[in-house]
């Protein structure tokens, strides 16, 4: 360890020649004026001091990098020590013992030999004598730093301080000084030797003392704070147990004590599963090992009390009471006898079998046709509880199954919390939008919703909170949706669908008057009598001011009126009283839907088809014109793969049926043909306007133009054959919205008509084909003002339609 000299002791005491054999040093550097106590254990260096005269001289410099036997030149600094050599013993064959007195910094001028140790020319820096006032205030500074340095630290004695004061001789003796005495950084050390000019030097080092002061005061600080969360700790826990001691004394119970005795009452008085009996007991053994103040002590109380306030077992009775239960539902929704009819027959099993399991239905159809009201009816019917949840946008599976209890606020899943809300294990719960569900890194909820609308499984439902399984056999679940092709099969797979298709115009004129007029009125703050509609201003409401399957916008607009009328009550004007198709335009502006067929007429390339949207139905203008060119053929409306291949199919159809078509002097490879399906920003696709394509391209080439009261919709194959489509409810609707009277439909979608109103059916023509002959006598007139085309038909063109539904029933239509 390095030490101060007895006796001061100056360079020029002792010759430095110009080349001195060089040790270099790893983890030490030694300081002129002080005495160093080295073991040399290095090959290359122990002969060099076996060669060492006594009271010779050597040369140390700093090793920088690895601690290499043989470090290369540049590895070593420029700046060293000269010492003389005071003591040499052998402690063994490899080892020997040297100490050192540090004389006097030297700069290396060049190393002159490297073998069998090394040499160096230097050149000795003589240490100035520096005496100004500067000087003097940095040193007092030093010195002050220091005293405080030797107060704040326990690690430095005071004998340090008396060492420093005692071999001061100016201010680079003070910095090598403190240096050498004081724990800096190896390269804190070396900054300081490697700082020639002595005032340089000080202020390096006043910087460190400085350094050293501030670490230590954090440290301080530290271990105040820490003192004190101790003493705070401490002082509680006393506390404590004092309180425990005073209620003991006055024959109270400990607060803990009281929550785990009340909790412990619950679970033996509760109708709990064996599996809850046994959680439950295991955990509260825990809990009353726990210091009621640590942060574990919350976290089992909260997992003890969901727990212990699940409905296990509480159940609500069902109402078997099928007449009244019928009497709800016809009370709260106009119409949907299928699914009215399905409640009432879960009601008749429920009644024969009480053990049944609650069924699992999909309620699936466009917006506003009542999916979620309908639950609502249900509910109130069977006399259960009612929940809903909404699963469209959630991406978290941990919804659904719940958060493990290793993480930090971790909750029961939103099944289980809303069982919870509900108070029994029988609720109706609606879970809502469930063709939007989305999934992500976190999961895919809908692969944990198999679980639950599963009847096999759901009897053991496992929450990841609670780890222990849930009875959902017992719950009626009822999911909503818009669409069907979003929702994953195996999901789709374990659910009863129902479809509640778009509303007929008198069925909307009926909820109107029946549901949504009274609401509004009351829901306004209005009177009967303040406020009636004509039936006449809701068809007009209807026809001009929607376009939906469902209700939803006429509802807003009922309530924009109630609203205005509201508006005048309330400032003493004279209240409209009733309200009469010509009132509309005040009320809501002018009508933002015209009937389709006001604006258009026969025109040549232009046939109108049938779509099926989320929405309900839609009718679907496709327009074809051809121009010259060299046989090209465009498709634009944003259309998907199956629509351009059915447009595809229909071109090559009317190509190699020309003849038969009355198209002779076309010449195919001269024009170039571009079919355009309008609202082109919405993307359209599916096979069932092929025979509205067809019927375009057969306009556009023989020049005869089409029927703009009629509308089509199936799927052509290159034969000519028409084949049977989906969604036959909502397009036909859709058609009877647009005003279009006149519909052709494929010969086997003959049995979907059941599904349409017996209204609807009466006052619409449907021609029904099976080859798109049949279409094309139907669509294309012969000339101006023609009812019929002359086009030429497929063969066996017998056309099955029929002419008008007044006349015939629809059972008989259903039989051809």
């Amino acid at each position: 360890m390095p030490k101060s000299p007895e006796r001061e002791v100056h360079p020029q005491e002792f010759e430095i020649p110009d080349e001195l054999p060089i040790i270099p040093l790893v983890s030490t550097i030694v300081f002129p004026n002080i005495v160093v106590n080295l073991q040399v254990v290095r090959k290359r260096n122990l002969q060099l001091v076996r060669e060492l005269p006594p009271e010779g001289i050597v040369g140390l410099v700093i090793q920088r990098g690895s601690g290499l036997d043989f470090p290369p030149v540049e590895d070593l600094t420029q700046i060293g020590v000269a010492a003389r050599l005071v003591t040499r013993i052998n402690v063994s064959r490899n080892t020997i013992q040297i100490i050192l007195l540090g004389l006097a910094r030297f700069k290396v001028a060049q190393f002159t030999q490297t073998e069998p140790y090394l040499k160096a020319k230097v050149e000795c820096i003589e240490e100035p004598d520096v005496e100004s006032m500067e000087a003097n205030v940095l040193m007092g500074n030093a010195l002050h730093l220091l005293e405080t340095l030797v107060r704040s630290d326990s690690r430095v004695s005071e004998e340090v301080l008396h060492l420093i004061r005692n071999n001061l001789t100016g201010p680079g003796s003070l910095a090598d000084q403190i240096a050498n005495h004081l724990n800096f950084k190896l390269e804190d050390k070396k900054e300081i030797l490697c700082t020639i000019q002595p005032l340089e030097r000080l202020q390096v080092a006043i910087r460190l003392l400085k350094r050293s002061l501030d670490q230590i005061k954090v440290g301080q600080e530290i271990q105040e704070t820490t003192q004190e969360e101790i003493t705070r700790a401490q002082r509680e826990y006393f506390l404590r147990e004092q309180l425990k001691t005073i209620r003991r004394e006055l024959g109270e119970g400990n607060e803990a004590e009281a929550v785990i005795t009340e909790m412990r009452k619950r679970l033996s008085e509760g109708k709990y599963p064996e599996a809850v009996m046994k959680e439950g007991s295991r955990e509260l053994d825990r809990l009353a090992t726990i210091n009621p103040a640590s942060a574990e002590y919350s976290v089992v109380k909260t997992y003890l009390d969901w727990l212990l306030e699940l409905p296990w077992n509480s159940t609500t009775p069902d109402n078997l009471d099928i007449a009244k239960a019928r009497e709800i539902l016809e009370r709260d929704h106009y119409g949907l006898s299928k699914i009215k009819d399905r409640i009432l027959e879960y009601l008749a099993v429920r009644k024969l079998k009480a053990d049944m399991k609650g069924p699992i239905l999909c309620f699936y159809g466009p917006p506003g046709v009542g999916k979620t009201s309908l639950g609502k009816s249900i509910a109130e019917a069977l006399g259960r509880k009612f929940i809903r949840m909404s699963v469209g946008g959630m991406r978290d599976e941990a919804e659904i199954r719940g958060h493990r209890r290793t993480y930090v606020g971790a909750m029961p899943g939103k099944i289980i919390q809303s069982i919870r809300r509900a108070g029994t294990a029988n609720p109706l719960f609606i879970i809502d939008e469930i063709d939007k569900i989305g999934n992500d890194f976190r999961g895919d909820p809908a692969s944990a919703l198999l679980e639950v609308l599963d009847p096999e499984q759901n009897h053991a439902f496992l929450d990841l909170y609670l780890d222990v399984p849930f009875d959902l056999s017992r719950v009626m679940f009822v999911t909503t949706a818009n669409r069907l092709d979003t929702i994953p099969e195996p999901l789709k797979d374990r659910m009863e669908i129902l479809h509640l298709t778009g509303y007929t115009e008198e069925e909307k004129v009926g909820i109107a008057k029946q549901y949504l007029v009274p609401r509004q009125v009351e829901g306004h703050g209005l009177k009967g009598e303040q406020l009636t509609f004509d039936k006449k201003a809701i068809v007009e409401m209807i026809r001009g001011y929607t376009s939906e399957a469902g209700l939803r916008r006429l509802e807003q607009l009922i309530g924009q009126i109630c609203r205005k009328v509201a508006k005048s009550v309330a400032l003493g004007e004279t209240a409209k009283g009733k309200v009469a198709p010509e009132d509309l335009l005040e009320f809501l502006g002018p009508a933002h839907f015209l009937p389709e067929l006001a604006e258009r007429k026969d025109e040549v390339g232009v046939a109108t088809g049938l779509a099926w949207t989320a929405a309900g139905g839609d009718i679907l203008l496709i327009e074809a014109t051809g121009m010259k060119g060299r046989g090209g053929f465009s498709l634009t409306g944003q259309l998907g793969d199956v629509m351009k291949e059915s447009a595809q199919a229909a071109l090559s159809y009317i190509r190699s049926h020309a003849s038969e078509l009355g198209i002779h002097d076309r010449d195919f490879s001269k024009i170039d043909i571009h079919l355009h399906v309008p609202a082109g920003a919405i993307p359209k696709d599916g096979p069932s306007a092929g025979v509205t394509m067809t019927t375009a391209l057969a306009s556009l080439l023989s020049g005869k133009k089409t029927r703009h009261d009629l509308a089509m919709t199936g799927e052509i194959t290159l034969r000519g054959k028409v084949l049977p489509v989906g969604g036959v409810k909502e397009k036909v609707l859709a058609a009877r919205r647009a005003g279009i009277r006149t519909v052709i439909l494929p010969a086997r979608n003959e049995k979907d008509l059941l599904d349409i109103p017996e209204e609807v059916r009466r006052s619409m023509t449907f021609h029904f084909v099976r080859e798109i002959g049949e279409v094309l006598k139907e669509a294309l007139r012969s000339g101006k003002g023609s009812a019929r085309g002359d086009g030429a038909q497929a063969p066996d063109s017998r056309s099955r339609r029929e002419s008008s539904g007044k006349q015939k029933s629809p059972a008989a239509a259903a039989r051809r």
